[in-house]
């Protein structure tokens, strides 16, 4: 952990295997069945036209698990890397809200969050009410959305740029509980690496990243983190 106690700037990328310690399903294979429909089939732009309703029901269905789960002990550890480095950024494919329920302040959700909602006519977020009904409508008469990134959409222009502009300048970067397959995030590692960031994987197995990580710790986020914090405050 030399390396990390000397740098003054962190990013740290997270995916799904934080999550799932919180014990929320990733919605992929037999996890992911519901109504025998797919994750792929229900999250899309596609989808939400043809039928609304059953969008909706599904992720009623994923915010009701969700809001039920708790930030572990992983999201605890990365709320106080924030506190360690002057210079940090979290970057997570998640889009559960429990970084921000831990107190991470500085994040980017790649993904967009769950628990927010916006107009599917002109793309503002907008709060639910208990008059907007079911599907919910927004004020302006369209169907609100999740506030989430479905398939075949891209992600937030000024999100990705924020967070490949730190993965150039930062010293060392953490990855953690993420396959390593999931474009653009899966090439932050690369790019941090390329412009001479350290770099560590955290994973329960070997991803894409191994291969170029200088240092890969396999096991769970939420027993290698809070060790990593406690090295860092010796």
């Amino acid at each position: 952990m030399a390396c990390l106690r000397n740098c003054s700037s962190l990013l740290v990328l997270t995916g799904a295997g934080v999550s799932a310690e919180s014990g929320i399903p990733t919605f992929r294979g037999t996890d992911g069945l519901w109504k025998k429909y797919r994750a792929e089939d229900l999250a899309s732009p596609e989808a939400f036209q043809k039928n609304p309703q059953l969008v909706w029901e599904w992720y009623e269905y994923r915010r009701n698990l969700i809001e039920k789960a708790t930030p572990n002990a992983a999201h605890r550890a990365i709320t106080q890397l924030e506190e360690l480095f002057p210079h940090f950024l979290l970057v997570t494919q998640n889009v559960d809200g429990l970084h921000l329920k831990a107190g991470s302040g500085k994040v980017i959700e790649l993904h967009g969050n769950i628990f927010r909602s916006r107009c599917s006519r002109n793309g503002s977020v907008v709060k639910e009410t208990a008059k907007s009904g079911f599907p919910p409508r927004c004020e302006c008469g369209a169907y609100l959305r999740p506030d989430v990134v479905w398939f075949g959409e891209s992600l937030p222009v000024d999100a990705v740029k924020r967070a490949f502009e730190f993965a150039t300048k930062c010293a060392a970067m953490i990855v953690a509980g993420t396959s390593g397959v999931v474009e653009p995030a899966a090439s932050l590692p690369s790019v941090a690496k390329r412009h001479g960031a350290w770099l560590l994987e955290i994973n329960v197995e070997p991803t894409p990243v191994t291969r170029f990580a200088d240092e890969s710790i396999f096991g769970e986020a939420g027993k290698i983190l809070p060790w990593i914090v406690e090295m860092l405050c010796k």
